[in-house]
């Protein structure tokens, strides 16, 4: 992996998206945007992406996020870091000392992610395109 920026992605969990909608939109003075989630998510998540360029590198996108199961506060804001293939970094997640959540899954045409824990308990997020 290219040194530089490695974080590409961040969620923050909310337990009520309106009006986390509304927080953001004020404080930031921009306009969250709901996209169309691919089949592979499942239906009790919502999310509402921050303005972003998924192009660009050395920069991050993120969104709000609504799901069932995932409370707010806490461990409730991921950070992805970007990979070639995230299921590399995830094959070391438990000799560094930290917990695979979510194996290498598939997320349509957005590519790849998994979900780990680290010693601290800290919820991360690795993405790939392949």
């Amino acid at each position: 992996m290219k040194k530089g920026n490695p974080v590409v992605w961040f969620e923050i969990y909310v337990d009520d998206l309106e009006r986390a909608k509304k927080f953001y939109e004020k404080v930031f003075d921009l306009d969250l945007v709901e996209m169309p989630m691919p089949e592979a998510i499942d239906d009790d998540m919502k999310m509402l992406f921050f303005p972003s360029d998924m192009e660009s590198k050395n920069t991050a996108s993120g969104a709000l996020v609504q799901m069932e199961g995932f409370k707010a506060g806490g461990s409730s804001t991921i950070v992805y870091f970007m990979s070639e293939d995230c299921g590399i970094e995830a094959s070391r997640v438990k000799e560094a000392g930290g917990e695979v959540f979510q194996p290498k899954t598939a997320i349509g045409e957005f590519g790849f992610m998994v979900l780990a824990t680290d010693t601290e308990g800290n919820m991360i997020g690795i993405h790939s395109m392949s």
